[in-house]
Parts: structure tokens; sequence; C-alpha cells
């Protein structure tokens, strides 16, 4: 109502005064009195003018004709004596025209017909103005000129009477008169009728500017009056109104205007009736936002400590759910390396199983805690895809082919293998959708598809698509697919199992690696689950690329009854030109190799042959037979391959270890699947000669952890509290310290801040062990002093890893290579740890080549690059003094660092290089 108001009042005064909206440089009174006078002066100074111009010229005419009149009668008279040479006369003559005219006359001369003074009027010597010069004559009648204010006329003297008898002739000029005249009497009257025209218009002018005055005070001063009440109105002074009586228009002007104030003033009034009510509003308004602020801040900070006390309280239930578990799987994992019975083995995994199952149910929770509070943290380590992939598929493999269903595994060639992310969580996708899809599928085929959409020079675009043939989703269920603790169908938790976090986990892990995640699906007809992620590019190579010529031309037949899985393999081996034969049944493989045999490699679907007699033709068709075997081969199958007559292959399969397979014809080279290098192997097995100290406060976690390091070191010394530790340090030495973090009294962070402090282990290796998985946890944990985390339940492979990176063995390299730390990269995994070495060592020459090519010419940004990507290859290879040296070079090079002030650094850099190259190699040999 007050905006209407508002808007009320501005039309009207753009109605009623549209002239105000502009203003102008003049005003009225100015106007009209320009207007006036310009108009009067302009026709009184054109009437003048007119009129004094006329007065002029009729007084010029009539002194021409005064003049006129004068010298024609005297040219006359003036015949007899030129003719008779009668002086006396002539000058009689004209002193009588003189004397007669004496007011218009001032000289008279006579001249002879030799243009000389015959008489004159009066003495002057000088006769040149009246004189007639010499090139002018008479012909035209008489001569007029004007000199200042004197006129000079001249007129000819003209025989004209014959003597009696004689016969007329030719006319004779027998002289000329010339008259002067005078010229101020004319002038004078020109000057009176100049100043009467000025003084009639200057009459006009005064009388037009009385009736101007008379106009501006009945027309402007009423309009005055308007323009400052108007102005009043403007400034809020609505009770101003116009009073008198006006003329015409103006009268109308003046009912207007004080229409027009009594209209606003009732808007006015209105508006600030409303405002009043507004003000009113607003004032309960912001009081109810005042009551609605202090209630927010009391329920943020209810929700800050509920968010904190959630925070604690997970963190208490992963410590105290993880401690039970650890000893639960830690000692059914010490129980399984015993000798048991059958059904023993088979209780025990089936108790490793469930816990395990347990332990992911907590995992899940607390990742879905970490996405809710944006705490999850991505690491961005180098990976290798392929094995990425393998690696997760082979622990899912073993339920979907319990069930009978078929998995197949597509991944676009065009997919570079080396790539650097967080690997686990690309698993953790990869393991909740193929997961989801081998549960939710009871018949059928799993398929998962990865493919290339996009990439740069930094990164990919990664595309996955999971199909399966399983129960479908609903339409009304589609939309809660992606909530949390929420299935499909609530009858589903209790058929399949399952939190209900997996998927809500998948989406926000996939959104936090920039990309989408998808489904679509129809009940009864299975699902397809697809995601993209942008991973970047790693900058060193992780594996070496398949050599595509190395299987081109071998032949293989392939028999795999199952379509999907048929065609897949029979597309990627025919990507690496080999020419392939794939058989559908059975029956058609006595025919294929009587007719198309024999075969470099056969690869047969191992379930299809419960017999080794069925297997005979084809071990004497085939020089390579691989069976591709679903979980695992029964004990006739493996006794044939220990005997290196066929080759088994776990499927899904991976590329990989099946190019391995076809390229290396003769067994004897391949290794068993769990056999180690002989001269490492020995050396890894043996137990270190260390000395470590175990605390824990829990006896079945502490036995554990003793057990365990009792396999990996000679000697462990076990204490049940923080105090203890703290007293038994400051008297022995130790090469490591494994500490529990909750412990009563003193728990392990108050420990290890007093050991740092004064104890002889004050530079000793200090891990935590702990159920804590929580970021913020573990950074308090590290800033405490410790150097590592060991997340319990404890795995022995981690174990070794963390032991082998803080507590270091020198080599016979001279600490230039280090074994431990290599494996510790690798995993564990001593065949990548020599891989990653050989690639660095085979880089070496490449490497040394660029640095010096870009030392010489100077270039900083070569050499950037050059370091950059050795430190890269350094970082997994297990060369420590490498890495160090490669690290401080990087960072000075990018702080702008002159390369000729980083010459003795450039100096150790070369010879460590030579240093890793020559120390590597016992290990690549071994």
């Amino acid at each position: 109502m007050v905006g209407s108001a508002v808007a009320r009042q501005r039309a009207a005064y753009g109605v009623l005064f549209p002239q105000m909206k502009t203003a102008t440089k003049y005003s009225l009174r100015t106007w009209v009195m320009v207007l006036a006078l310009a108009l009067t002066m302009l026709v009184g100074l054109m009437l003048g003018g007119y009129f004094t111009s006329s007065r002029f010229a009729e007084l010029e005419d009539t002194l021409l004709k005064q003049g006129t009149n004068i010298i024609e009668p005297l040219a006359i008279a003036c015949e007899y004596g030129l003719r008779y040479n009668n002086r006396e006369y002539t000058k009689r003559l004209i002193d009588q025209v003189q004397r007669h005219n004496s007011g218009l006359v001032q000289t008279i001369a006579v001249f002879d017909g030799q243009n000389q003074v015959f008489v004159s009027s009066k003495y002057q010597r000088d006769f040149e103005l009246i004189k007639m010069p010499d090139n002018m004559d008479f012909h035209q009648g008489g001569q007029l000129e004007h000199f200042g204010d004197k006129l000079v006329l001249r007129a000819p003297v003209i025989q004209e009477s014959l003597p009696t008898g004689a016969t007329p002739g030719p006319m004779t000029q027998l002289g000329y008169v010339a008259v002067q005249l005078n010229k101020h009497e004319a002038l004078l009257e020109q000057y009176r009728a100049a100043v009467a025209a000025f003084i009639i218009v200057l009459i006009g002018v005064q009388l037009n500017l009385l009736f101007t005055f008379r106009l501006l005070k009945n027309v402007t001063q009423p309009i005055t009056d308007m323009v400052r009440a108007v102005a009043k109105i403007r400034e809020g002074k609505l009770d101003t109104r116009l009073q008198g009586d006006l003329i015409g228009e103006l009268d109308s002007l003046k009912r207007g205007i004080n229409a027009m104030a009594a209209s606003l003033a009732e808007y006015h009034d209105e508006m600030q009736q409303n405002i009043d009510q507004a003000t009113l509003d607003l004032r309960e308004t912001l009081e109810q936002i005042e009551i609605q602020n202090v209630e927010l801040d009391i329920a943020k900070k209810r929700a800050l400590e509920a968010s904190r006390i959630k925070s604690e309280f997970l963190a208490n239930m992963s410590h105290e759910l993880r401690t039970p578990l650890n000893g639960v799987i830690g000692f059914t994992r010490q129980l399984l390396k015993t000798p048991l019975h059958d059904n023993q083995r088979d209780y025990l995994q089936t108790i490793e199983r469930s816990a395990s199952n347990l332990l992911s149910i907590i995992n899940d929770i607390l990742d879905f805690s970490k996405l809710e509070a944006g705490k999850m943290v991505l690491d961005n380590v180098p990976f290798a895809l392929r094995d990425a992939v393998d690696e997760t598929l082979s622990l899912l493999s073993g339920v979907a082919y319990d069930k009978g269903l078929e998995l197949v595994v597509e991944i676009d060639p065009k997919l570079p293998d080396g790539l650097s992310g967080d690997v686990m969580r690309i698993q953790q996708i990869l393991n909740n959708l193929v997961g989801n899809a081998i549960k939710f599928t009871e018949q059928g085929c799993i398929r998962l598809q990865l493919e290339l959409t996009d990439q740069n020079a930094e990164q990919i675009t990664l595309r996955g698509e999971i199909s399966d043939t399983g129960i479908g989703i609903a339409d009304d269920q589609k939309s809660v697919l992606f909530q949390a603790f929420g299935q499909a169908d609530s009858s589903i938790t209790r058929r399949f199992g399952g939190t209900g976090l997996g998927l809500v986990i998948t989406k926000r892990l996939v959104n936090q690696m920039e990309g989408q995640i998808g489904f679509t699906s129809q009940q009864g007809q299975g699902s397809t689950f697809w995601f993209t992620l942008a991973i970047e590019k790693s900058v060193f190579a992780i594996a070496d690329p398949l050599p595509q010529d190395k299987l081109a031309g071998e032949r293989a037949l392939v028999y795999e009854p199952r379509q999907s899985s048929r065609q897949t393999l029979v597309s990627q081996l025919q990507g690496w030109q080999m020419r392939t034969l794939a058989a559908e049944q059975r029956q058609q493989l006595p025919t294929l190799l009587e007719q198309q045999g024999p075969f470099d490699h056969v690869l047969l679907l191992a379930g299809q042959f419960e017999q080794e007699a069925e297997l005979s033709t084809l071990l004497e068709a085939s020089k390579n037979l691989i069976l591709m075997v679903e979980g695992n081969a029964p004990g006739w199958q493996q006794a044939l391959a220990r005997e290196g007559q066929l080759k088994l292959m776990p499927l899904p399969l991976s590329q990989r270890r099946l190019y391995d397979q076809l390229s290396l014809h003769d067994l004897s080279r391949l290794p068993a699947d769990d056999a180690e290098v002989p001269a490492l192997a020995e050396g890894e097995a043996t137990r270190l000669p260390l000395t470590v100290l175990a605390v824990d406060d829990n006896p079945a976690n502490l036995k554990l952890i003793v057990t365990l390091l009792g396999e990996m070191v000679q000697q462990v010394d076990s204490l049940t509290g923080g105090r203890a530790a703290i007293e038994q340090c400051q008297h022995k030495q130790y090469d490591a310290i494994f500490m529990d973090i909750q412990m009563p009294e003193v728990d392990g962070l108050r420990a290890t801040e007093a050991i740092r402090a004064d104890s002889l282990n004050r530079h000793t290796p200090i891990i935590a062990v702990t159920a804590h998985t929580l970021r913020d946890e573990l950074d308090r944990i590290l800033a405490s002093g410790m150097d590592d985390c060991l997340t319990k339940p404890i795995d022995e492979g981690m174990l070794k890893q963390v032991l082998n990176r803080w507590v270091r063995q020198e080599q016979e390299s001279g600490g230039v290579v280090d074994w431990a730390l290599a494996l510790s990269q690798a995993g564990g995994n001593a065949n990548l740890a020599r891989e990653m070495l050989t690639m660095l060592v085979d880089s070496i020459p490449e490497t040394r080549d660029a640095l010096t090519d870009a030392i010489q010419r100077r270039d900083n940004d070569a050499l950037v690059r050059s370091v950059h990507k050795l430190h890269g290859a350094t970082c997994y290879s297990g060369v420590p003094a490498l890495q160090a040296i490669c690290m401080q070079l990087e960072a000075e090079l990018k702080q702008g660092v002159d390369m000729g002030d980083l010459e003795p650094e450039l100096m150790d850099l070369q010879d460590q290089l030579n240093q890793v190259a020559n120390a590597a190699r016992p290990y690549l040999a071994a």
C-alpha cells in the first residue's frame, strides 16, 4: 500500500507539471522581456532605417535639383560673355547668382575652351577641385562629382545663336561653368531626420516595456507563485495553497495545483498510516527473528555438541569394536597357520569371514560419517588401473562363482594403466557396485565395463558400467536408492543383508572425485549402474605396456560356452593380433582340432572337464593349454599344473597375467603362484635382528602383536601400561616401539611425550596401534610425536610394512638401495618392488642425458621437469638418498634459485645416480 501511494504521488507530479521534469536555463520573465524588446527594437530599427534612408535620398535629390536649376540657366547666360570675351559681363552674372544663392553656392567659376579660368565668383588660387579633368568631356551632358561634404556641378557653355544667313552646323563648346555647392544644410537636415527616427523608436520601446511589465505582473508573477507553491509541496508542505483571482487558464492551473496538493495530502496521510503499520509489523517480525536467531544459535550449539559427541562416540565405538575384533581376526589367522582338520579349518574360516563382515560394516559406518562431516581426505598415489581392478574382482569372484554367476570384465585398450589417485577408494567404488550386483543377482551375468571418454595431458575421464541380470529396482523405489540406511525394499535387508550405506558412500566418493553416478533399472530384468571419474595420469609408468606384436599371428582356440565371456576373451586375443577360433559347445572341439589344428594356445573353461582323460587329446594338440578356473580347481587339475602339462588361471582373467601365460610357452620358466625368489625370500623370511617394545593394556591384543612381531624380529618386550613403558624406556633402548593409545592412568600420547622428552628412546620410531580411523584422531596422534599409525585389527602384511618402513636395515649397497623400504612401498610384493627398481635403473641413462642437456642450455624449466620426473620414480623404488636429493633440488629450483648456485647438489645427483645403478644389480639379478 505504501508503494501504491508513492506511485500515485509521482504520477500526479508528472501529469500536472511535465515541464518540471527538465530544468530550463532562463526564466519565463526573461524570455518575455527578451522576446518583447527584441521584436519592438527590430521593427523600430527597420522603420527608422527605412524612413531615414528615404529622407536622406530626398534631401540629396533636392540638393541636385537646386544645383541644376542654378547651373543650367547660368551656362546659357554665359554664352555671350565667352563668345565675345566679355569678362565683366560674365563676372557680374555669376556674382549676381552667388548673392542670390549664397547659402547654397560656395563657388562659381567659368572656364574657357582651353580649360582655363575665365572668371570666378571668389578669388582662390586653387581651382583644381572644381576644374574638369583633362580626360573628361561633356558628350554625356553635365558633370557631377562629390568631394566629402562638397558637391561640384559642371555644365558646358554651347554656342547656339548663328549670324543672319549662316547655315546651321555642329554646335561649338565655348567652355563650361563649374558650381561648388555646400552640403552642410543638407547634412544637417539628414541628422535631424535620423534623430527624429531614433526618438520615435525609443518612444516605441518605452511603450513596449510598459505593456511588457504589465503582462509580467498579470502572468509571470502568478506563475512564479505557482512554482514556489509546487516547490513547497515537493518539500512536503502539503498544506500550501494558492490564493487570489487569476485570469483565464492561470485560474484553472491554480485550481489544479490546489487540488493536487489536497490529493497528495490524502496520499501522504494514507502512506504514513501504511508506514506506521508496516513498521509495527516489521518490529514484531524482527522480534520474532531475534527469538528465532537465539533459538537457532542454541540449536547450532546443540548440533555442534551432538556432532562432537557423535564423533567421540564413533571414535570410541570404533576403538571398542576393533579392539576385540583385532584379537578374533588376528588369532584366527594365526590358528589357520597351524595343522588343522578340514572341519576345524572350515569353522575358523567361517569365524574369519564373519569377523571381516562385521569389520566391513564398521568401516561403512565410519566412512559415511567421514563423508557426511566433509573429513574424507583422498590420497594421490600412483597405481596400475588393471592391477587394481584385478585385485578387487579377485576378492568378489569367489562369491559370484559360488552362486553360479558369469563375471565378465571389459577394459578399454585405450585406457592408460598408469594413473595417480586414491586407488583404495576407487577399489571401494568397484567393490560396492560389483558386490551389490552379485548380491542381488541369483542367475545370469555380471558385466564390468571400463572405457575412456576423455583425456588431456594431465588427466583422463573414466566411465564405468556394472550391469547385472538381477531383481532390478521398482520405479517407486528409485528415488530413495542413494539415501543412507535404506535399500530398495525393506525386506531386502533381511534377505540379502547389509547396512544400506554402500550406494550413498559410493555416490559421495564419486562426487568427491569430480565424477557423476547414475543407474537404469527395470524390475525383474536387472540394473545397470554407471559412474564417471576424473583421474590424474601418473608422471611415470607403473607397469610396462604389453607389446602388441609379440603374440601377433599365433593361433588360439577358445572354448567358453557362455556368450559374454567368450566374446570378451576373443576380442582381447584378437586385439593382440592373434588368429582366434571359438567353440561354443564342447562337441565342436574334436572337429576344430582335426580340421584347424594344431594350435599355439588352447583356452578351456575348467569346469566343463571332470576327468583327466577328457583333456588327453587337447594336451597333445596344443603347445600351451590353459584352464580357466572358477574358484578352486580339482586336485587332478592342480597335479597336472604342477607337472607342467597345463596352466591354471583364475577367472575373471587378468589381462597382464593372461598375456604372460600366452607369451611364455615354456612352463618350466613360470614360477608357481606362491613361490618366492630364493635368494631374497630367505632373507625376507628370517627374523630381523631387532629389539622392539609392544605396549597395550588389552591382554589379547598384546598377546597378538607380540606373536606377530615374534615372527618378524628376534626380541619382543611387552608391557601393559604407559607408565611402565616410560620407566622401561629410561633404561633400555629399542629399535621400534608399538604403543596403544587408550590405556588407563597414562595413555599412549602422554607416554610418547614423556619418552620424547627424556629417555634413551628420544629418536626411536614410535608407532601408534589404535582402533581410531577418523582423520582428526590420526592427526592428533601424529602431532603428539608418534611417527606412524597401525590400525586395528592388525594385518600381518601391514605390520611388516610399518616395521620395514621405520626400521631400515643396512644392505650390502651401503644404504643406497633400501630393500625393506622398496618392499614397503610396493605393498610387500617383492616382484613389484623389483619391477619398480628396474624401471628406475633403466631410466637412469635417459635421465642423465636430459639433466646434462638442460644444464648446458641453462634451461631451468627443462631441468625442473627432469628432476620432477626422477623424483616421482624414486618415491616407489626404495632409494631414500636419491629421493632426498631430488626433493631438495626440485624445491630449490621452483623457488627460483639460480642453476649456478646448485652446482654441488647437481654433482651429488649425478653421483647418486651412478651409485643406484651399481647398487641395484644384486636385487635385479635375483
